[in-house]
């Protein structure tokens, strides 16, 4: 199962509320797009999916399959199956690209170790189908990377952890269309009945190659519009101030 239920889900960063309020159902095989201006609160939801303890729940539940997980940690929602690729991935010198992978998918395997042979076949086939040089394998994890690597990045990691539920911040920004197209091939390829995934993102680009079942539109700290891929498209021609055309 990949079902994501927010339920009535407030949230408060330093006592002032950024998400008032909002509800969210992501069925089972779902992908969802989350779009909306800058600071209405799409972030703010990502990293309160993920449990990232500087957002604050004041009101309502996370389900993750019928199992509440509001007060679950981080990497205890990470072993249940949610993967976050995150808007700013950050450097980490010291380990290398391919140890971080394989650690986290010991972790996610409740620490009995991948076989390094299993590990590395499968690692080299996915940098393959997205067009990433093995040396990123032994390079520091995101270290010097650009903005596009470290994006795609995120997607090797996505593909290797092979989570239930994906939360994907932004992972079209910055990326020029060739970038674009291998990082979308990479989240359509995780496409299936046991894969559920939330994209938050700006623009209609990148719902062009990963075709979205439900877009939802946030404003001021709530989801206010829910429609399908043709929500998207009016958004781009008309803008937000043209919701009440759609």
């Amino acid at each position: 199962m990949a079902e994501l239920i927010i339920d009535h889900l407030s949230v408060a960063v330093q006592d002032k509320t950024i998400l008032n309020d909002v509800n969210l159902t992501i069925k089972n095989g779902e992908i969802h797009a989350l779009m909306g201006p800058n600071g209405t609160g799409k972030s703010t939801l990502s990293e309160t999916i993920m449990g990232n303890p500087r957002y604050r729940i004041t009101g309502g539940r996370i389900l993750l399959n019928d199992q509440n997980i509001t007060d679950m940690a981080t990497d205890e929602r990470a072993r249940a199956g949610i993967f976050l690729a995150m808007q700013y991935p950050v450097e980490v010198a010291g380990i290398t690209n391919a140890d971080f992978i394989h650690s986290a998918m010991n972790a996610r395997n409740n620490h009995d170790a991948v076989p390094v042979l299993k590990f590395l076949k499968s690692l080299h086939q996915n940098m393959a189908f997205l067009d990433m040089d093995e040396d990123y394998a032994n390079r520091g994890l995101n270290e010097d990377f650009s903005g596009g690597e470290k994006k795609r990045n995120e997607i090797l990691q996505l593909m290797m952890l092979q989570p239930t539920m994906a939360v994907l911040d932004e992972i079209d920004s910055g990326l020029d269309i060739d970038a674009l197209k291998v990082v979308a091939r990479g989240i359509n390829k995780m496409r299936s009945e046991s894969f559920s995934c939330l994209m938050v993102t700006h623009y209609q680009r990148l719902l062009n190659y990963v075709v979205p079942d439900v877009v939802h539109v946030m404003m001021g700290g709530r989801i206010i519009k829910t429609g399908g891929p043709e929500l998207a498209v009016a958004l781009e021609k008309n803008g937000y101030e043209g919701l009440d055309q759609v």
